[in-house]
């Protein structure tokens, strides 16, 4: 885990304003490109995480780069199973919760052993629709969301 004392502060207009990953298409080659960016991201920001990138239901992409393992895999599929469900980044819908005073865990309508809202999940969505995510599990929540959203930058600016 990383030593960084101080960590990003989300707010939910800050996720907001954060632009959707949307594109027309998304196929296995460009889970892997996106992949590769966030085994970039990884690195160069020393962190020890796992991404994982799923499109339509298949694992296309898993990468567990320094102290991650199968401890992660519960968590790669619980944050991406909520930015699939609610069609937005996994820690904005916990910072809504949180803003409206029910924490996500505290839902009884959820399977919190499948649901998991922590930050770290971004959907992608292909003409308007939840296509797959890109998820980032292994440190505090806010830099697993921080790496999966520049992995996204870098993609979305190489295309």
């Amino acid at each position: 885990m990383t030593d960084q004392p101080d960590l990003p502060v989300y707010t939910v207009a800050d996720l907001e304003a954060e632009p959707r990953f949307e594109v027309d298409a998304f196929a296995n080659d460009d889970a892997v490109a996106l992949g590769l960016f966030g085994i970039e991201v990884i690195r160069e920001r020393r962190l020890d995480l796992a991404v994982r990138i799923v499109l339509r239901g298949d694992a296309v992409f898993v990468a567990k780069l320094g102290s991650t393992g199968p401890g992660n895999d519960p968590w790669l599929a619980g944050k991406a199973a909520v930015a699939e469900r609610f069609g937005e980044p996994s820690l904005l819908v916990r910072r809504r919760h949180e803003e409206a005073g029910t924490p996500f865990d505290r839902r009884e309508d959820v399977d919190h052993d499948r649901f998991r809202a922590h930050g770290g999940s971004v959907p992608i969505l292909v003409a308007g629709e939840v296509a797959g995510t890109i998820t980032m599990s292994g440190e505090p929540d806010v830099l697993d969301h921080a790496a999966a959203r520049e992995a996204v930058r870098r993609y979305l600016a190489a295309r």
